[in-house]
């Protein structure tokens, strides 16, 4: 199979070069991962976004905000507090930037939960 790029793969790639962008990109992709992890695990757990924050004493508001891929505040504390209520471990990992793209594509994906 040919390595067929879209329009939008090209205009990445040369977006990319440019070093805010590409900082504001990955930014983006760690909120996304985090969002989808949360979201993954609350359902794995057959939970509402409710009930998860009756068990962190918090608001529905704020889990929803948690899980929304676009939000880029959460706190090391509250994703640890999340996590932990749910029966989960919270691994950080530090990647000099040095290394930082040559260990993103070494990495494995991150693990998403079945649910169902």
């Amino acid at each position: 199979m040919q390595n067929e790029q879209t329009n939008f793969d090209r205009y990445l790639e040369r977006k990319l070069q440019d070093a805010g962008f590409r900082a504001r990109f990955e930014a983006a992709n760690q909120a996304w991962d985090i969002a989808l992890q949360l979201s993954a695990l609350r359902q794995t757990r057959g939970l509402t976004q409710k009930q998860v924050a009756e068990m962190l004493g918090t608001k529905q508001q704020a889990i929803a905000r948690l899980e929304d891929p676009a939000y880029t505040g959460h706190s090391l504390s509250m994703v640890r507090k999340y996590v932990e209520a749910l029966g989960a471990n919270l691994e950080v990992i530090v990647v000099p930037v040095e290394t930082s793209s040559a260990y993103s594509t070494q990495r494995s994906p991150k693990p998403l939960l079945a649910t169902g």
